[in-house]
């Protein structure tokens, strides 16, 4: 079992692109069926340049998650992702 606060410790990598996406900013559970929709990594990572941007948060779907290791999690985005 992991803590919230080990999630948010782990580099979130995407396998198709290679690409470190960030760190997990939030979770969103469905608490009638007490599983983890989703993970949430936020658009910037500075407070402050997120309040002035329109970009959106990242929104990883649990199918999408492939493995969670000790470091990283490993993760394949479906569709197009805004860069």
């Amino acid at each position: 079992m992991l803590k919230n606060s080990e999630l948010r410790m782990k580099d979130v990598i995407d396998l198709k692109r290679g690409k470190k996406l960030g760190f997990i900013d939030d979770v969103d559970i469905d608490l009638a069926e007490g599983r983890v929709k989703a993970f949430i990594i936020p658009a910037h990572s500075n407070k402050v340049f997120s309040f002035f941007s329109k970009k959106h948060d990242l929104v990883i779907g649990w199918d999408e998650i492939k493995k969670i290791g000790e470091d990283v999690i490993l993760v394949e985005i479906k569709g197009e992702m805004q860069v």
